[in-house]
């Protein structure tokens, strides 16, 4: 099992909740995608980023086809422009 964690800073905080819908709905499109969850930060420290992602692969062969998925790409396109900040672990 190979795990994708992305922490999120968006330049508005009120596209997080429309971004969490967005990454929720790859879930149904993406065979690649074992398990998904999206959570939206509640405390909003000076620290905290907006939206935290995890999900789980088969292997990285199946992260890897799921980064490169049509629907990951378009929803990709929307958040690109509205991130202050993006960090990603893979495990």
């Amino acid at each position: 099992m190979f795990t994708h964690v992305v922490l999120m800073k968006f330049a508005d905080f009120a596209d997080a909740a429309k971004a969490k819908s967005l990454l929720e709905g790859l879930a149904n499109t993406i065979d690649e995608i074992a398990t998904l969850t999206v959570a939206l930060d509640r405390l909003r420290t000076p620290v905290s980023y907006d939206l935290c992602m995890i999900s789980t692969h088969a292997d990285v062969e199946a992260l890897r086809a799921y980064q490169s998925h049509p629907a990951h790409l378009e929803v990709a396109g929307w958040l690109k422009p509205r991130l202050a900040a993006r960090v990603v672990v893979d495990y």
